[in-house]
């Protein structure tokens, strides 16, 4: 498989994912894709809308979204999710598809605002920044521990553990979501994730810049 992506973005998730299933893969390096030039160019090749990630099957079926990818991974792999059928099962999909759909995209607005409202870009960062945080503070009440769905790390970890690190204020959590903090903390040690945090090295992010990177 082939994973087209760029370090500190959403490509970090999936590659997370992959590493916790254990499958190889080549990693095509597309940074600089969020503006006209050669990445940008072999990205539109796998995915029109130049975003990552972009996983490259080994058939040649190109997977967009991380969602999509996520679904995908855990239909095939042992361990990602709860067995189908149970009622964590369902509870893996409601959390999954509420990050996706509620936490990810604040970060897209915020750190791009010029694109929605270009009169107003200052508006779109405080107010994404501010609905995050009661997204954050609705998450800490529906998450278990050790990990999100219990005793069980499962792929929705590998979202908490990269959306905290975007964030890029882990203090802000240890005081106001502990629970997301320590699975973020937990997550990050395990073996496999570790080696994709260092990767993604959110540390070199200038200070007060989120170490997000736009999908």
């Amino acid at each position: 498989m082939r994973l087209y992506g760029a370090r500190r973005c959403g490509s970090a998730i999936t590659e997370g994912m992959l590493a916790l299933a254990g499958y190889r893969y080549e990693f095509v390096d597309v940074d600089g894709f969020d503006k006209p030039g050669p990445a940008r160019d072999r990205l539109r090749a796998v995915n029109p809308l130049h975003q990552v990630p972009a996983l490259v099957l080994d058939d040649g079926t190109i997977l967009t979204e991380t969602a999509a990818i996520t679904l995908y991974l855990t239909d095939r792999v042992n361990g990602l999710a709860p067995a189908i059928g149970t009622p964590d099962r369902t509870r893996f999909y409601q959390l999954l598809v509420s990050l996706v759909a509620n936490v990810y995209p604040t970060f897209t607005y915020g750190y791009y605002p010029e694109r929605w409202t270009p009169s107003a870009p200052g508006e779109v960062d405080d107010a994404t920044g501010r609905y995050r945080v009661q997204l954050y503070l609705w998450l800490e009440k529906r998450v278990g521990e050790p990990f999100v769905l219990g005793k069980d790390v499962s792929a929705r970890d590998v979202y908490v553990a990269v959306l905290v690190a975007w964030h890029s204020r882990l203090e802000w959590f240890q005081q106001n979501t502990p629970k997301i903090a320590r699975i973020a903390e937990r997550t990050g040690m395990l073996l496999l994730i570790a080696h994709v945090m260092k990767l993604n090295d959110w540390q070199q992010q200038p200070e007060g810049k989120s170490g997000y990177r736009p999908s």
